[in-house]
């Protein structure tokens, strides 16, 4: 069981944060996704669809696109909050690299109830939602947040959210909302935020995982994780009950001075 944890961990970076971007680009052909007739076909959405981390230069430099557009659906009544936010706002100002700038789009939907989700699950929704791919002007982020729990959450560890493609996370917002509400939790706008950011630092390819380590900080034990105990990106953000443990002063965690190393080296602030 312990094992099959780990794999999983490895593989899709659960955890307890994340948003994402969309990024712009005035001179590129090669990452062209558009067709002559300015259509976004089935083919050039798969650039939307690979690995957690193989799009952190893209998102993180302004190499190649100059922006980035943030499309994030929420069910209905399981918005984040305005503080969530103004959160995501300063932190991606303050580490992606675009000369045009960013820009978030939030949009609510009705979804049939539900007990839990799999990756599946969300993958069909993302591919019923999505309206933003990358386009030869921008590089395009997809976020979710869900009104149910993690389908393989375990009784050691409730998964808050997930990095599940390169461009692509989902929030288990009412799971946030279930540990928020707990004695001498931290409120839910500062576990939301928590789970938010660290779910976006995996897309820009912490730890180690599409964005380059500049010294050996990388948590190995844990998969994708650093090993500073007070960094955003230290495995116990992985569960709500990990991430209770981390959370001290109500504060929410920042990055250490190695993971922000590792993304100016690959292009970010």
């Amino acid at each position: 069981m312990k094992q099959n944890i780990m794999n999983f961990k490895n593989t899709i970076y659960t955890l307890l944060i994340t948003i994402i971007f969309t990024a712009c680009s005035t001179d590129s052909t090669d990452n062209n996704p558009i067709d002559d007739n300015g259509i976004i076909t089935e083919e050039t959405k798969e650039l939307n669809r690979k690995n957690v981390g193989e799009s952190a230069n893209d998102l993180l430099s302004d190499d190649t696109y100059k922006s980035v557009v943030f499309e994030i659906f929420y069910v209905k009544d399981h918005k984040p909050t305005d503080e969530t936010i103004a959160n995501f706002k300063s932190f991606i100002t303050e580490r992606l690299n675009k000369s045009k700038g960013w820009e978030i789009r939030l949009e609510e939907i009705t979804v049939p109830a539900k007990s839990a989700y799999t990756i599946d699950d969300i993958k069909a929704m993302e591919n019923n939602l999505r309206t933003q791919y990358n386009t030869i002007n921008k590089v395009a982020v997809f976020g979710i947040y869900l009104d149910a729990e993690y389908a393989d959450n375990t009784p050691e560890g409730s998964v808050l959210g997930v990095a599940y493609q390169n461009t692509s996370f989902a929030i288990f917002e009412n799971t946030v909302k279930q540990f928020s509400n707990k004695p001498l939790a931290p409120s839910k706008t500062v576990l939301s935020s928590t789970v938010l950011q660290h779910e976006i630092c995996h897309l820009l390819g912490l730890v180690n995982a599409g964005t380059d380590m500049q010294t050996l900080h990388q948590d190995t034990a844990h998969g994708k994780h650093c090993n500073i105990e007070n960094c955003l990106m230290y495995w116990t953000a992985e569960t709500g009950e990990g991430l209770l443990n981390s959370i001290t002063g109500g504060n929410i965690p920042t990055l250490d001075a190695q993971c922000i190393a590792d993304l100016q080296a690959n292009g970010g602030k």
